[in-house]
């Protein structure tokens, strides 16, 4: 349902292949993961909410195809994405019951907040094809997280380990979508511009970000 890509470039291919190189221009330092780890129950609060978020955010893009039918498959894989971020919520839950830890009522994502106020509000397929990008960010940038999770906890937490290396294979070609459904939406050239600024942003708004556990915080 959701196809594996790859670019070696900071913009949008329509090539696909198995693997996938992510086009962030500010890469995480290996140290962030050694930080999140040192409370892991923080951490996995942190993710389950992330994953409740990513699976409201598919569903509300929904129905926000552009007249009169959209991208063909547009539902269809909205509901796939929703689905798989559901089933990933409820194995970070198992996660998390196994600490008896549960997940707390609120929660607040600083980076996701900055990154929506770059949307493009009220103007018509623009503003669908913001959203579509910037879903793209947070699931490149989520992605990148996981896997260096993933290598990090292989010692000190293996089960830890092969949740976050399965969630990395899993959803490693999530952003990879959200970009092809933009690319209809306004065409390549548009989502190619707009796609180099919005990556000068979320590398600007990752760093400035306050230390934290949280899956998208820095150090």
């Amino acid at each position: 349902m959701i196809t594996k890509q790859k670019t070696t470039e900071t913009r949008p291919s329509a090539k696909k292949s198995k693997e996938i190189i992510l086009p962030l221009l500010r890469p995480t330092p290996a140290r962030w993961a050694k930080a999140a780890l040192v409370d892991i129950p923080a951490l996995l609060n942190d993710h389950a909410h992330l994953e409740k978020k990513a699976a409201i955010n598919a569903l509300q893009l929904l129905p926000l195809w552009p007249d009169p039918v959209g991208p063909k498959g547009w539902v269809k894989t909205m509901t796939a994405i929703a689905r798989d971020e559901i089933g990933h919520l409820g194995t970070v839950l198992r996660m998390m019951d196994k600490l008896n830890k549960a997940m707390t009522k609120s929660h607040n994502n600083p980076y996701a907040q900055e990154l929506q106020k770059l949307m493009r509000r009220g103007e018509g397929p623009a503003d669908v094809a913001d959203k579509l990008m910037i879903s793209a960010l947070i699931e490149g940038r989520s992605c990148e997280r996981f896997k260096l999770l993933a290598d990090a906890a292989s010692e000190i937490a293996p089960d830890l380990s092969k949740l976050y290396h399965s969630l990395w294979s899993s959803e490693h070609g999530h952003y990879r979508v959200f970009l092809d459904f933009a690319e209809q939406v306004i065409g390549m050239k548009k989502v190619e511009s707009r796609w180099q600024e919005l990556l000068r942003k979320e590398s600007e708004i990752i760093s400035s970000l306050d230390k934290s556990v949280s899956m998208h915080s820095w150090i």
